[in-house]
C-alpha cells in the first residue's frame, strides 16, 4: 500500500503554509490535486481576496476530495493558526453563534485549502456590521430545462434595468449552470430591506422577458424551462461562491468575473482551474472596480413600496 506523500510547504507572502497530502487527486476529470488547487488560489490571488476580505466565510470541504463526502463548514475548523482571523455571527434562529473565516489576505485561503477546502462562500456583509450588507447578489439560476441561451438574454435585461436605475453591475459565471451579477451598495439597510430590494428588481426583469423568466417562490410553480432570479440569495446567512471559488465538481469549474461583451458567446464550462490562471494573468481582475460603485437601494425599495412587494417568509 502506498504512503502518503511529503507535505509541501508553500511561501505565501510573509506566511509559510503546509500542505499535507499534495498529490491527493481532487478532481478527477484531469487529475488536479490538492497542491494544484492550492497553486490555482496563489494564481488568483487578488480577485479571490478581494471577494472574501472582511466576510464571514462558509468553507465547502472535501476532505477526500470532490468525488467524497462534501462538509458545510461554518465554524473555522480547530488548529488554525494564530494569523487565521475569523468574525463572530450569530443565528437566532438556534441562538448559537459560530465564528467564520474572515479572509484577510491570500494566506487565510491557502489554509483553507490545506483545510481541504475548495469552495469560498461569503455572506454579504462585512465583519464590521455584519447584518448591514453592503453587497447586492443577482442570482440567475435556471431551471432544469433551461438553456443557457436564456440565461445569457436574461443577463442582458438585468443590465439594461441596471443601467436605467444607474448601477453598476459585476458579472460572473456561477461555475455551474448560471450567472451572477453584484452591486456593489450603501450598508445602510439590513437583509430585509435589501431582500426586498432585489424581488423589485427581479419582478422587473420579469416583466421585461416574461417568457424567459420567472419570481415564482415555490419550485413547483416554475416552469422548468425558465430562468429563476433569485433574490433570496440577499436573505440573512444565505451564500453562493465568490468570484474565483472553485466549484466541488470533477472539472473543477471556476466561479469567473466576465466582460459584458463576452456574455452572448460565454459558456461556463470553459472556466476551470486549469484555464483561469492565464486568463487573470493576462485580464486581471475583472472585479477590481467594485468597491468604487456604490449603489442607494432607495429607488428599488420604491418600486417595492409601489407594487405592494413584500418577501416571502
Amino acid at each position: 500500500m502506498a504512503g502518503k506523500s511529503p507535505s509541501v510547504e508553500l511561501e505565501v507572502g510573509d506566511r509559510v503554509v503546509r500542505i499535507s497530502n499534495p498529490d491527493r487527486v481532487y478532481f478527477p476529470a484531469r487529475g488536479e490535486t490538492k497542491l494544484d488547487l492550492a497553486r490555482y488560489y496563489l494564481s488568483v490571488g487578488d480577485g479571490i481576496v478581494r471577494a472574501l476580505r472582511d466576510r464571514p466565510c462558509m468553507m465547502h470541504r472535501f476532505p477526500s476530495g470532490v468525488s467524497g463526502e462534501k462538509v458545510h463548514q461554518k465554524r473555522l475548523p480547530q488548529g488554525a493558526p494564530p494569523w487565521v482571523r475569523t468574525v463572530r455571527v450569530h443565528f437566532p434562529r438556534y441562538n448559537r453563534h459560530a465564528d467564520e473565516l474572515c479572509v484577510a489576505d491570500v494566506a487565510d485561503v491557502v489554509w483553507a485549502v490545506q483545510m481541504s477546502t475548495v469552495e469560498f462562500h461569503p455572506w454579504n456583509s462585512r465583519r464590521f456590521d455584519t447584518e448591514k450588507p453592503d453587497e447586492w447578489r443577482i442570482d440567475l439560476d435556471p431551471m432544469p430545462d433551461c438553456p443557457f441561451s436564456r440565461v445569457r438574454r436574461v443577463a442582458h435585461v438585468a443590465r439594461e434595468v441596471l443601467d436605467e436605475l444607474g448601477a453598476v453591475g459585476w458579472p460572473k459565471t456561477s461555475g455551474g449552470a448560471g450567472m451572477h451579477i453584484y452591486v456593489r451598495i450603501k450598508p445602510e439597510w439590513g437583509f430585509a430591506d435589501v431582500r426586498r430590494a432585489a424581488l423589485a428588481f427581479a419582478h422587473e426583469v420579469e416583466r421585461r422577458a416574461p417568457d424567459d423568466v420567472t419570481t415564482a417562490w415555490w419550485r413547483r410553480d416554475r416552469d422548468p424551462r425558465s430562468l429563476f432570479v433569485d433574490y433570496n440569495q440577499n436573505a440573512r446567512d444565505h451564500t453562493i461562491a465568490a468570484a474565483y471559488s472553485v466549484r466541488g465538481v470533477p472539472e473543477a469549474t471556476v466561479s469567473t468575473p466576465v466582460r459584458w461583451d463576452e456574455v452572448d458567446a460565454l459558456d461556463p464550462r470553459d472556466f476551470t482551474i486549469a484555464t483561469v490562471p492565464a486568463r487573470f494573468a493576462e485580464l486581471g481582475d475583472l472585479h477590481a472596480g467594485i468597491d468604487d460603485a456604490v449603489f442607494s437601494l432607495e429607488p428599488l425599495l420604491e418600486w417595492a413600496d409601489r407594487d405592494g412587494l413584500d418577501v416571502p417568509e
